[in-house]
């Protein structure tokens, strides 16, 4: 102890900084040195698990905050989200209020504040915040004008009411942006996106929540993430994104068609829909990374309108993304093969990656199709998931090896999630082309 009270000040803060701010409070009894050392820490964060904690530390902060040291607080993080009566609005603006005045770079607000405006009006032209995470609470009397001119990312989830568009339209420069609309008791309304500086957005909509619609305008984003699982009729318009490189689309209920037309410039795309993208006019040309996630009936019918409008793709990734479902083995209807083979598994496709491989008829049909016409494919890699109940044999991997294949030089991988004996697998290898991994 004695050697760690030889380093200097400034030293022990940094050290300090690295640990929650619960255990760096509790260095304060170890001596005369340590006693207010914790106060210069840039990085502070309160946090109540349980109602009997929250009024000694609603105490505390009371306190201690407006005696704090540090010039410039690098980062706030206040989580009173169990509501507790002893934490109330008017703590939560006070403190907001400080951590302001304190220059706060980064804020996080976790509080249930039932209806209850929190933020006090320095909050809205606070020059110094750069990132702001909101959950649960209500935004309310967001005034039209101000300028948080350095507020680059905004998070923000659970929210009970928001005049979304009027904050938006005070954050000149937001290239971030987080939204979660979930968990709420009554009708929202509608809600627009348009902020010009935007480079990424994720938002995702509750199948249970009530709201109108929205419309998206972001012509400079670059990544796109979107999920709306909302089984209601509602509006959604979206403006064309020229600079779209990467987008992540789980829409089961929505028109996807109206969506391909303003995504259309990515070269990486995950999806998963039912939508049927039959007809003429879209097409994805620059798009070269394609995710497919097979849960839904109409999968197989969707690959094939994907592959067909994808001339220049690369990679296809045939998969089942987390909790959906009932990983697909019921659903997707059997494949019925274009009339002509898409112009990418003649002149571009190089990797197939297939993870959670059934081998049912559809899936099989479906491998066999590709490798049998993916002239430049290189490596064929499967997934296999061989339970008990749903692939009782190897037959399917017998299936593949047979299989005719347009290019001499791909690579036919077979990775097992259910190990088996390696006498049981040696009768499915042929002509050394198969490898064989366990996991």
């Amino acid at each position: 102890m004695s050697r760690i009270s030889e380093l200097s000040d400034e030293l022990l803060i940094t050290i300090l900084s690295f640990l929650p701010t619960k255990v760096s409070v509790s260095t304060s009894i170890l001596s005369k040195q340590w006693k207010f050392l914790w106060m210069w820490l840039p990085n502070l964060e309160y946090s109540s698990s349980y109602h009997r904690e929250s009024a000694a530390l609603g105490e505390f902060i009371d306190k201690n905050l407006p005696l704090h040291r540090a010039p410039v607080i690098e980062s706030l993080r206040l989580d009173f989200n169990f509501g507790n009566p002893h934490v109330g609005p008017e703590n939560i603006k006070r403190w907001v209020e400080i951590s302001v005045s304190r220059n706060v770079r980064e804020l996080e607000v976790s509080y249930d504040s039932e209806s209850e405006n929190i933020f006090p009006g320095s909050f809205y032209t606070c020059a110094s915040l750069v990132i702001l995470k909101l959950e649960d609470v209500t935004l309310m009397d967001v005034p039209s004008t101000g300028c948080p001119h350095s507020l680059k990312t905004l998070k923000l989830q659970c929210l009970e009411y928001a005049n979304l568009q009027r904050l938006l339209s005070i954050c000149p420069v937001l290239e971030e942006l987080s939204v979660h609309f979930e968990c709420r008791r009554h009708n929202m309304g509608g809600f627009t996106i348009i902020v010009p500086s935007l480079q990424s957005l994720s938002l995702s909509v509750a199948d249970y929540w009530k709201f109108d619609g929205y419309v998206i305008d972001t012509p400079s984003l670059k990544y796109l993430k979107l999920e709306d699982w909302n089984g209601m009729i509602h509006y959604i318009e979206i403006e064309d994104m020229p600079n779209l490189k990467e987008s992540y689309v789980d829409v089961p209920c929505y028109d996807l068609k109206s969506l391909i037309g303003s995504i259309k410039s990515v070269k990486r795309l995950t999806i998963c829909s039912e939508d049927d993208l039959s007809g003429d006019g879209f097409g994805f040309n620059q798009l070269e990374h394609l995710q497919l996630c097979v849960c839904k009936q109409e999968s197989s019918h969707l690959l094939g309108h994907l592959l067909k409008i994808s001339p220049n793709l690369r990679v296809l990734d045939i998969s089942h993304m987390e909790y959906h479902g009932d990983d697909g083995r019921n659903k997707m209807v059997c494949w019925n093969q274009p009339s002509s083979v898409p112009e990418c598994l003649l002149s571009s496709l190089q990797i197939l990656n297939w993870s959670r491989y059934f081998g049912r008829p559809q899936d099989r049909d479906i491998a066999v199709y590709i490798l049998r016409n993916a002239c430049h494919l290189k490596k064929a890699t499967f997934l296999a998931d061989t339970q008990e109940y749903y692939v009782p044999d190897l037959k399917m991997l017998k299936e593949l090896t047979l299989s005719s294949r347009a290019s001499s030089t791909c690579e036919l991988v077979f990775v097992e999630e259910y190990p088996i004996s390696d006498e049981q697998f040696k009768n499915y290898v042929f002509n050394g082309r198969l490898v064989h991994r366990n996991v």
